[in-house]
């Protein structure tokens, strides 16, 4: 009997076209608007394995109810919606789909910090509200980002990236700051390690690339923003909830920070009325630095593939819990 795949949302066909190819039979939801997730374990419960994503939630309930999965792939490189202990203590292999967005976050962080340096969607918004009037030389400045400073906060895949799109353009000195150093980043980019409160301190442009865990939610909050230069750009294009957005919003106001630049909020979707949509100094994209033809497909085969090697030789070429498979 061919395994049966739920497939949580129209991915993009790359991958799925592999899955069918290899067989399995298919569930796709095709609604544009995600499951809830009594839908998400109902459907679940008649299946072999379920390709989801971020906005699936992957809980210890959901987890228990379908502890008979053989298999999740996630379709992202986060994977902080799932309930990576219970996956495991329940013997599931998690996959997900490591580096095939690296180069297209790195582009929109990069875009964002430029966008922020030159107040780029304030200035749209001008045009369109019809206040586009006389050429002022002291007015709507800017800064230019040659020869600054990159603070990266998880100089991992997406921020070695990023760090070299700034470095090659820029001239900018890199400093970091990971769990662990990283020694091939430093050698490669010439990337200084510092100390979370120098990183704070000495960054023209703060950007953040690390994973969500408890360990960093809300680690850039009121304390962190009043350690940073007042003329500091804070970019977060990694997960929201690693800033208090409150926090940032004091923050911009009273000065403590230049701007912000963001692809993720806290929560999301961010409400239309919020404060920092309306900043001059703050750019908001709605989280979509995966968002390229590229990377979606490539995301797509990688999903696929660690479904089809799991099923061929007890393989997960890209997996969060490689225990399940060692034990």
């Amino acid at each position: 009997m061919k395994k049966k795949i739920l497939v949580s949302r129209l991915y993009p066909n790359a991958g799925i076209r592999l899955l069918e190819k290899e067989g399995f039979r298919l569930t796709m939801w095709e609604k544009e608007n995600p499951m809830t997730q009594v839908e998400l374990i109902e459907q679940a419960k008649s299946h072999h394995a379920l390709l989801c994503t971020l906005t699936d939630r992957i809980d210890r309930h959901f987890l228990d109810d379908c502890s008979h999965l053989e298999i999740i792939s996630q379709f992202a490189v986060g994977y902080d919606n799932i309930d990576i202990a219970s996956a495991t203590r329940l013997g599931i292999p998690v996959g997900f789909t490591p580096d095939a967005m690296s180069e297209a976050t790195a582009d929109i962080t990069f875009g964002l910090m430029i966008a922020v340096a030159r107040k780029m969607f304030f200035l749209h918004k001008t045009i369109i509200n019809g206040r586009w009037g006389y050429f002022t030389p002291t007015g709507n400045l800017g800064f230019e980002l040659k020869n600054k400073t990159l603070g990266v906060f998880g100089l991992g895949r997406i921020g070695i990236k990023m760090a070299q799109r700034c470095k090659n353009a820029y001239n900018m000195d890199i400093i970091y700051h990971n769990r662990t150093r990283n020694k091939a980043a430093e050698k490669l980019l010439g990337a200084t390690y510092v100390e979370l409160d120098d990183l704070l301190a000495q960054s023209d442009v703060l950007s953040v690339h690390c994973a969500l865990t408890p360990e960093t939610k809300e680690i850039f909050n009121c304390s962190a923003f009043k350690k940073m230069k007042p003329s500091a750009i804070f970019i977060n294009t990694a997960r929201g909830p690693i800033h208090h957005e409150k926090d940032l919003t004091r923050a911009v106001l009273a000065g403590d920070i230049w701007g912000a630049g963001l692809d993720v909020t806290n929560p999301e979707p961010m409400q239309p009325d919020n404060p920092l949509l309306f900043m001059e100094n703050v750019c908001v994209l709605p989280h979509v630095g995966s968002g390229t033809i590229e990377a979606r497909n490539q995301m797509s085969v990688l999903a696929a593939m660690n479904i089809i090697e799991f099923y061929r030789n007890r393989q997960v070429p890209h997996i969060v819990n490689p225990e399940v498979l060692e034990s």
